[in-house]
């Protein structure tokens, strides 16, 4: 009796041996094929043709210098044709820091027409320049058709410089805002409204006085 359990034993004991050396060779086998794959990889892994892709190179341009041309109405004196340059640091995605230098002729005033007279002298021109800090107000995108898109915002500013108008010179305020539409990633189309304030007495008596100006015009980006 014990004989015949040791003998099933064994055989049992033996066959399990068989079975892991047959196991071991065949996957054995399979791993020194590398081109060889199984059901379950065949199922897994996707046969897709990746594309090679180019990324763009992002620029980095934050100095900005525009040229622009609009009317400026200059209380009690008129509207007349301005024309005017810029330059602007942009230190962030958001704030800008600009000078602006313009220049305007004025007409006559209501007393001058009414009393033949001359109160600024034979230079009617008014200059005026300032430092002023933007802030870039809702990004977004203009589109032309369905094949063109634009780059968009919206921007406010406030600074303050001088005039120099009827042989004097003026501490000035101006505030403002306007439009900026990127044509390229180099070039800017750009749309401005402007209000100069400052105080003077000219006329005889002092006054403060507004004076609105809109503009538009291109910007370069280096």
């Amino acid at each position: 009796m014990e004989s015949r359990i040791q003998r099933i034993f064994l055989t049992r004991l033996l066959c399990t041996a068989c079975l892991t050396l047959w196991a071991s060779l065949s996957f054995a086998q399979v791993g020194s094929n590398p081109e060889e794959k199984t059901v379950l990889d065949a199922v897994i892994e996707p046969d897709l043709d990746r594309r090679t892709i180019r990324e763009s190179k992002i620029d980095s341009e934050n100095f900005e210098l525009g040229f622009y041309s609009g009317v400026m109405s200059v209380e009690d004196f008129g509207s007349n044709n301005v024309f005017g340059g810029r330059f602007a640091y942009h230190m962030s995605e958001d704030w800008f820091l600009e000078g602006i230098a313009g220049i305007t002729e004025t007409g006559e005033s209501t007393a001058e027409s009414l009393f033949n007279i001359n109160v600024v002298g034979n230079d009617r021109k008014l200059n005026y320049y300032n430092i002023s800090l933007g802030v870039n107000l809702f990004p977004g995108e203009i589109y032309l058709g369905k094949n063109y898109a634009f780059n968009s915002n919206v921007f406010l500013i406030l600074g303050a410089g001088n005039t120099e108008f009827g042989g004097d010179e003026f501490f000035t305020y101006n505030f403002g805002g306007g439009f900026r539409m990127f044509i390229t990633d180099w070039l800017a189309y750009r749309l401005d409204f402007r209000n100069h304030i400052f105080t003077h007495n000219i006329l005889g008596e002092e006054k403060s006085i507004q004076n609105l100006e809109t503009h538009m015009g291109l910007s370069f980006y280096f």
